[in-house]
């Protein structure tokens, strides 16, 4: 058992070690903020659509979607396909217009200061604002990475769990803090391309071990039938209209989400841009498949030989990784479940920072400041984030998956529709663009903790529509932008 554990501590270690390498590699690259922030929007296809894939999933694809299915069985499939479809749309309808829209826009950096260059908001109010929710959201979706981080080390390790969520965040933090947004990306190409492959080797090696796919969906049908619709939960009740658009409503989050918006405004060239959006698609739908196979194929392995008996349907991957393969390759892909976490959590530090850097001591504090000094604070702003994301993280029972999907509302109904509008829209101004990252922000805040009938709806849903209501109303109400702003939308359509 011993040598076991000594196998899985050297794959971690060796994996670690790999992305401080590329981070410190990285940090020789960043001499300005636009490198630090945005990585000097030299991103080549493969490293940003899997860079946006990565960050985007976190730990959730391994951990919570593998899960659901477990629990849920075909029912994940909404879920799944909503994701799917939105990261498509993303790519495909906002991904370009982003990247010639932020450089037309006086080379916004980061989406606070995207919408208030788009606008020519002189006050800063836009973009203060935005900043602001940037940083609340994502101090909870952080520390839910540092949670799940440190029930890795806690779980594969046997630390104790604060040590463990320490040792996660310092891992984190490290190579942030030197390589900025090259490190993230390039780690995040590496990470990407782990997930994908362990999700695809687990199943494949748990349906081979049960007698092949045949087998699997008539064990299936044998422990519940109701797993393998689409249109029924596990108690044979027909699945609410409520509760198909809660699921398949999650991919409308993406237009909103500032850490995956990052990628495209980094991006070398609108050239490679159809290219990346291939490659994220086909890899967020191998990595889909993936996970919901890993729920399926560990319900019957679970059923099969342990009795049925799994405490937590989260940590199938875990079970199935351990009871299946040989500790090297099992230190591999339990690697893949760090590599989740640290993805999105690095990507989120690093855009809370830049918020905090860009968005608000530049606006406010020092109008002034060098690049030097931007980067130095952005710097700082990590260390000091992850300090207040370590310390929410410190509970262990915090509720990983409830503040991850909270983060994901919140971004999508605040900034999903306001970006869309703006992105397409030449009348609409700086005050109906206020008007909806509040409105968007505040709905998701006011409907989350309500219950019952309509407010079983996920609360993304209502927060898109009032924003987009808000947006457009507002807008007609107000006069209509500049002849300058005009033109400028005018000239980011040419450039298209």
């Amino acid at each position: 058992m011993s040598e076991n554990i000594f196998a899985v501590y050297a794959t971690f270690l060796a994996y670690l070690i790999v992305m401080v390498v590329i981070g410190i590699y990285a940090y020789r690259r960043t001499a300005s903020s636009s490198d630090y922030f945005l990585g000097g929007r030299s991103l080549g296809p493969w490293p940003a659509a899997l860079s946006a894939g990565a960050s985007d999933m976190s730990g959730w694809l391994l951990l919570g979607l593998p899960g659901y299915a477990y629990a849920a069985g075909m029912e994940s499939l909404w879920l799944a396909g909503g994701l799917l479809l939105g990261t498509w749309a993303n790519w495909q309808f906002v991904a370009k217009r982003l990247r010639t829209y932020s450089i037309e826009a006086s080379d916004a950096l980061t989406l606070p200061e995207f919408l208030a260059n788009r606008f020519r908001d002189r006050s800063r109010l836009l973009q203060v604002t935005s900043a602001f929710f940037v940083l609340v959201f994502f101090l909870f979706y952080t520390s839910s990475g540092l949670v799940a981080g440190g029930k890795l080390f806690e779980t594969v390790f046997g630390f104790d769990y604060t040590v463990a969520v320490i040792i996660g965040t310092v891992c984190v933090v490290s190579y942030t803090l030197f390589g900025g947004f090259l490190a993230v990306s390039w780690t995040d190409l590496v990470q990407g391309l782990l997930m994908a492959a362990a999700l695809m080797i687990v199943p494949v090696i748990v349906i081979q071990a049960d007698g092949g796919m045949g087998a699997m969906f008539t064990s299936i049908e044998q422990i519940n039938p109701e797993l393998l619709t689409l249109f029924n939960g596990t108690d044979g009740e027909a699945l609410s209209l409520i509760a198909i658009v809660s699921l398949a409503a999650w991919g409308l989050g993406y237009f909103g989400q500032p850490h995956i918006l990052a990628r495209f405004a980094a991006c070398r060239s609108n050239a490679d841009i159809s290219t990346a959006r291939n490659i994220a698609v086909g890899w967020s739908a191998l990595a889909m498949a993936g996970a919901v196979f890993v729920g399926l194929s560990g319900l019957v392995y679970v059923n099969t030989h342990l009795g049925g008996e799994l405490g937590d349907g989260e940590t199938i991957f875990m079970v199935l990784v351990s009871a299946l393969f040989h500790p090297v390759i099992a230190g591999i892909l339990l690697a893949a479940i760090l590599a989740a976490i640290m993805s999105t959590a690095d990507s989120q530090l690093l855009v809370s920072s830049s918020a905090l850097a860009e968005d608000i001591y530049k606006q406010i504090i020092n109008k002034n400041a060098s690049q030097k000094e931007i980067v130095m604070v952005g710097r700082i702003a990590v260390v000091g984030l992850s300090l207040v994301a370590l310390a929410l993280a410190f509970n262990p029972d915090s509720t990983v998956l409830g503040l991850v999907s909270y983060a994901w509302a919140g971004f999508g109904a605040a900034f999903g529709p306001a970006l869309v509008f703006s992105l397409y829209w030449k009348r609409m101004n700086r005050h109906g663009a206020l008007a909806g990252v509040v409105v968007g922000a505040a709905t998701v805040v006011i409907w989350k903790p309500i219950t019952g009938g309509i407010f079983d709806l996920y609360e993304i849903v209502p927060g898109i529509i009032l924003a987009s209501i808000a947006i457009v109303l507002v807008t007609l109400m107000t006069k209509e932008p500049d002849a300058e702003v005009m033109a400028q939308h005018e000239r980011v359509l040419e450039g298209l």
